[in-house]
């Protein structure tokens, strides 16, 4: 396990203990309680499991002009992979984000200078001065991930990255890449086939 991982679980664990066990996830709690099988290269969880377990006091209501922390004006995020425009033969896609200027970290830790990065599949982008919404058009990766795995139906698809603070508050100025789009293929019986999308 990586001194990055060893903290992310260490701050998780942490934020977990001082919101009290009902917040704990159990399967978090084994993971941190036990060795991990996994090597340290292997994929971050499908959209199938949660991104980020939810944070019920931090996600729940909107706040009313919530404060938001200052970014480098020079900071910017992207999506590595795919390309804008791309045409893939598959609806199971692997997404990789970078940044710029800017650092990643575990929701929950608040440095300056870092965030952690929210998926916006299909979708506009959300009021700023809010928490970003966590469903299954906001993808959170609060564990401070930089690539995941989708399933999403074939059509045409946007994909942006949108970095959110401590409290999943965008921050000032707002931390987000460009919207690419995507186009994805299905396959039927050893053909391409796109859905009318």
């Amino acid at each position: 396990m990586t001194t990055t991982r060893r903290l992310a679980a260490l701050v998780f664990v942490c934020t977990a203990m001082l919101a009290g066990p009902a917040h704990l996830d159990p399967a978090i709690a084994q993971q941190t309680d036990e060795p991990s099988e996994t090597p340290d290269h292997a994929m971050p969880p499908t959209p199938a499991e949660p991104a980020v377990p939810a944070e019920p006091a931090v996600l729940a209501a909107p706040t009313a002009a919530a404060q938001r922390l200052s970014a480098p004006p020079d900071a910017y995020v992207y999506i590595g992979w795919p390309n804008d425009g791309e045409v893939i033969r598959s609806t199971h896609v692997k997404v990789w984000f970078g940044t710029r200027n800017f650092g990643v970290a575990p929701a929950g830790t608040d440095v300056p200078n870092t965030g952690h990065h929210h998926l916006l599949i299909d979708t506009a982008l959300p009021p700023m001065d809010e928490p970003i919404p966590s469903d299954k058009r906001h993808m959170h990766f609060g564990r401070g991930q930089t690539e995941t795995l989708l399933d999403l139906p074939p059509g045409t698809h946007t994909l942006q990255l949108l970095m959110g603070d401590a409290r999943h508050i965008p921050h000032n100025p707002p931390v987000l890449s460009k919207r690419i789009t995507i186009r994805l293929l299905a396959e039927k019986g050893g053909e391409v086939a796109a859905s009318a999308n």
